[in-house]
């Protein structure tokens, strides 16, 4: 049984910085490209940033680019999201999620699916709180 387990979210003020984790068993991890996604009250569940098989293979909404950084030790079975620079806009529950289907070449690399598109994700963690206050 596949489990995916976040943890890290909580309250900050704007302008800090947070890091999530999310712990992965009962799958190949080294074949699971990893995403984040987030959503906010009110709001569809919306990309975050999405990493490959490969760690050097990343992919990240406009939004978080250059705030956020998405990493993956597969010794460990954990991925990470790094928040830094958070934005009141940046509060909603962070969901882990893990692509393990649609294997294929994207962007020069094989892996499985590692794009925006949560439909493609198979798997889901629970989801973890993540609020930023002014």
């Amino acid at each position: 049984q596949v489990q995916l387990v976040e943890s890290g979210g909580g309250l900050v003020q704007a302008g800090g910085s947070l890091r999530l984790s999310c712990a992965a068993s009962g799958l190949t991890f080294s074949r699971a490209a990893m995403g984040w996604f987030r959503q906010a009250p009110g709001k569809e569940r919306e990309f975050v940033a999405a990493i490959s098989w490969s760690v050097t293979s990343t992919n990240y909404a406009d939004s978080v680019k250059g705030r956020f950084t998405i990493s993956r030790d597969n010794a460990k079975n954990m991925v990470a999201l790094q928040m830094n620079s958070l934005k009141l806009e940046d509060t909603a529950v962070y969901y882990c999620a893990a692509s393990t289907k649609y294997y294929g070449t994207y962007d020069g690399t094989e892996t499985t699916y590692y794009g925006t598109e949560a439909n493609k994700y198979n798997f889901w963690g629970q989801g973890t709180q993540v609020t930023v206050s002014s």
